[in-house]
């Protein structure tokens, strides 16, 4: 609400809240933040700070952010309840694992290795009244810069998540056809080589917050800096 009326000098319709619910509307996200985003949900709504990371000519990953590339940040809750992180939880699983979801033919079939995910289908263009009552053309059939972007997100393991995803396809078309495959793969790949230490928290079972940080922890608010 601050946002638009501080940018564009107009008044927030209820009818817009129901359009940024569902990603669309005046809200923009970056790859990395969906990867976020991903991590957060799986982790149990603990607040992850993602690093940038360049090889050495030994092959040995670089922090190329501020602080000691070894030293993990304190975990800090964002106050999420945690009924209503099951739910998101269960349907991302749900998703990708039972055979009515969007991407199941995109599931990770070796037992304690599957991964949780949404589909995503981001349209870039303006489709029209009359299109909308004529019949809304197939990607196939129009011009490749009007085609929908395919977009997966997404964690692995389901039950201690290690890793966390964002695949986004440029005109790809389909999130499930086409962005869940690479990220199943990407997931898949990073397990088998089992390159993350067990875990993403320092205290306390995988996926859940100390104590002392759920009874301090609360949701942060602030002004918005641009669209979404």
């Amino acid at each position: 609400r601050k946002w638009k009326k501080k940018a564009l000098n107009a008044p927030w319709q209820q009818g817009e809240t129901v359009l940024v619910g569902i990603g669309q509307g005046y809200l923009l996200t970056t790859p990395l933040q969906l990867a976020v985003m991903a991590a957060r949900l799986g982790n149990g709504g603990v607040k992850v700070t993602p690093r940038l990371t360049r090889p050495r000519a030994d092959s040995e990953p670089v922090s190329i952010t501020k602080g000691s590339p070894d030293q993990d940040p304190v975990p800090e809750s964002l106050g999420l309840l945690p009924a209503h992180l099951d739910l998101v939880r269960q349907a991302m699983t749900g998703v990708v694992n039972n055979p009515q979801g969007t991407a199941f033919k995109a599931r990770i079939k070796t037992k304690g290795q599957e991964m949780a995910g949404k589909t995503g289908t981001v349209q870039v263009r303006r489709i029209t009244k009359a299109e909308r009552e004529e019949g809304i053309r197939k990607n196939k059939d129009i011009p490749w810069r009007e085609r929908d972007h395919a977009m997966f997100v997404g964690f692995a393991p389901i039950d201690k998540p290690r890793y966390a995803v964002s695949v986004v396809i440029e005109h790809g078309g389909s999130g499930s056809s086409v962005a869940a495959p690479i990220a199943r793969d990407i997931l898949a790949e990073a397990q088998r080589r089992n390159s993350a230490k067990p875990g993403i928290l320092p205290d306390g079972e995988p996926g859940t917050v100390p104590e002392a940080q759920q009874q301090v922890s609360k949701p942060k608010t602030g002004k918005s800096r641009g669209k979404g």
